[in-house]
C-alpha cells in the first residue's frame, strides 16, 4: 500500500512536523521517566534517545532532526556542550537497572560467581576527516584511525550493563587541554579502585565477583587492584608472563626460578591433557571439545593462582590460551567456562556498532564524540528495559528495534485512518504530505 511505503521510507518523520514528536509520545514519555535531565534539555535528550533506539540505518544529526522534527543545531549543541549530561544519565540508568537485577541474582551458569565484570576495549573509526583526539591504532588487520574506548561492563545473569567507558586520550590532546597523560592500564587500575558496586547492588559477597579480561590487560597492577578489593579474576596471560610452580614458590627466593608461562607448561609435560566438553551458546546448541592442562602455581608480583593451558581439540598448535585464576576453589571446567563469558562484551560491541550507530558521529570536538558514545550506551540499556508496546517475543537487540518500528508504524496508520474519516481530513492529510515532501 502507498501508506506503508510512505511511512517505512520516511521512518515516520514525514508527519512529525508541527505535532511535537507525533505518536511516539508514549515512548518519549517512558524515556523521560527513566532519565533525569533538566527541563530545557528534556525534549532534545528524549528525541535523541528515541532516534537511536528506533532508527537502524543512518545515524546523523540531519537524520535525527528529520525524525524528531527538531533543528539539527539542537542536537549539535547538546552533544558538544552537555557531554556531562550523557555521562550522568548513563550512570543513573546502569545503577537503576543493576538494583533491579540484584534482588533476584543467581549464580552465572552454575559457576561459583554471581557478579561478572568484563574489561575490554573497542575502536571507533573516525566518521569525519579531522576529529579531535584521533589516533592511529594497529588493529591486527591494518591500521585504524579513530578513538579507543575501554569498556567496563557488568554481567548479571544474562543481562549486560555498560558502565561508564574510559576514553583514551593522546599525549597532544592532554597537553592542549591541560590534562595529565595516563596509559590505558593506569586508567583501568584507577577505575577499578574507585568502582563501588554497593552503590548499584547493595550489600554483596566480594567472593562472588569475577573480573574477566584478555591478555592485553595482563598487568600486575590491574591484577593486584582486583585482588585488593577481594574480587576474583580470570585473565588470559601473555606468553611471556612469569610464573613458577607451587613447590618452587615455597622453596626458592622470590626473585629466582621464574619462567615464561609457555615455557612452564613445556617443562611440566607430566601434566596430562584432559578433554572437557562445553555447550556453545548459539541457536544450534553445538558442543565444543577443549583440551586442558591445569596446575597450581604462583604468578609473579601477584601470588598464588590456578594456571590453565587450554586449546580447542581440533585446533592446530599455536592457538593455545593460558589462563590465571586467583579463586583457588575453582575447578578447571569452571575456569574455562567462566572465561568464555567474556564473549558477551564482543557481542555488545557488535550490537552498538551495527544497530545503534556507535561509529556514526561526524563531529570535530571530542566532547561531542564522548557524548554520542554515552547516549548510545543509554539507548542500549533502555532497549533492554522492556519499552512500552514491546511484545515478549523480541530476543535480540535488532528484534527489539524492529518491534518498536512496527509499533510506531501501526500507530501512525491508525492515526491516518482516523484523520481521513474526519471532515476535511483528506485535504489536511494531503497538505501535510506536501509539506513533509517539500521539507525533505
Amino acid at each position: 500500500m502507498l501508506t506503508d511505503r510512505v511511512i517505512a521510507s520516511a521512518h515516520i518523520r514525514m508527519l512529525t512536523l508541527g505535532r511535537d514528536a507525533m505518536l511516539a509520545g508514549t515512548l518519549q514519555t517512558w524515556i523521560k521517566r527513566q532519565i533525569a535531565v533538566r527541563q530545557r534539555l528534556e525534549r532534545v535528550c528524549t528525541s535523541s534517545l528515541l532516534f537511536l533506539m528506533v532508527v537502524t540505518t543512518k545515524h546523523s544529526l540531519q537524520e535525527a532532526a528529520r525524525f524528531s522534527g527538531l533543528h539539527p543545531s539542537l542536537f549539535s549543541k547538546m552533544w558538544q556542550s552537555h557531554a556531562k549530561v550523557a555521562i550522568t544519565t548513563l550512570a543513573s540508568l546502569s545503577t537503576t537497572q543493576a538494583r533491579q537485577c540484584a534482588t533476584t541474582l543467581k549464580r552465572v551458569n552454575g559457576l561459583p560467581w554471581k557478579i561478572v565484570i568484563i574489561i575490554d576495549s573497542t575502536l571507533q573509526h573516525r566518521a569525519s576527516l579531522h576529529p579531535e583526539n584521533a589516533q592511529t591504532f594497529n588493529h591486527g588487520k591494518g591500521y585504524v584511525i579513530g578513538h579507543q574506548w575501554t569498556n567496563i561492563v557488568l554481567l548479571l545473569g544474562d543481562l549486560l550493563m555498560p558502565l561508564r567507558p574510559i576514553p583514551f586520550s593522546s599525549k597532544p590532546y592532554c597537553q592542549a587541554h591541560g590534562l595529565a597523560y595516563h596509559s590505558e592500564h593506569e586508567h583501568v587500575v584507577a577505575y577499578l579502585r574507585a568502582l563501588d558496586l554497593e552503590d548499584s547492588l547493595g550489600t554483596y559477597d566480594r567472593r562472588e565477583v569475577l573480573v574477566l579480561a584478555e591478555s592485553g590487560y595482563d598487568n600486575k597492577k590491574i591484577e593486584k587492584a582486583i585482588a585488593d578489593k577481594g574480587w576474583n579474576f580470570i585473565i588470559a596471560l601473555s606468553k611471556t608472563r612469569s610464573v613458577k610452580s607451587e613447590a618452587l614458590a615455597l622453596s626458592t627466593p622470590q626473585s629466582q626460578q621464574w619462567c615464561h608461562i609457555d615455557t612452564f607448561f613445556r617443562r611440566h609435560r607430566r601434566l596430562k591433557w584432559d578433554t572437557i566438553r562445553l555447550a556453545t551458546r548459539g541457536n544450534k546448541r553445538k558442543r565444543m571439545d577443549v583440551r586442558v592442562r591445569h596446575t597450581s602455581g604462583s604468578l609473579r608480583y601477584v601470588g598464588k593462582v590456578e594456571l590453565v593451558c587450554s586449546e580447542l581439540r581440533n585446533r592446530p598448535d599455536g592457538r593455545r590460551k593460558y589462563l590465571a585464576c586467583n579463586d583457588l576453589r575453582a575447578t578447571t571446567r569452571q575456569i574455562v567456562t567462566g572465561y568464555r563469558l567474556r564473549w558477551a562484551v564482543e557481542l555488545f560491541h557488535k550490537s552498538v556498532k551495527q544497530n545503534l550507530g556507535f561509529e556514526e558521529v561526524a563531529t570535530h570536538g571530542f566532547d561531542a564524540v564522548s557524548a554520542h558514545v554515552h547516549w548510545v550506551y543509554c539507548a542500549y540499556i533502555l532497549l533492554h528495559m522492556s519499552p512500552p508496546g514491546l511484545s515478549p517475543g523480541a530476543q535480540s537487540l535488532g528484534d527489539t528495534q524492529r518491534a518498536l518500528q512496527q509499533g510506531l508504524a501501526d500507530q501512525e496508520k491508525r492515526h491516518i485512518l482516523q484523520q481521513l474519516t474526519q471532515i476535511g481530513g483528506v485535504q489536511r492529510y494531503k497538505d501535510e504530505l506536501r509539506q513533509a515532501l517539500a521539507g525533505h
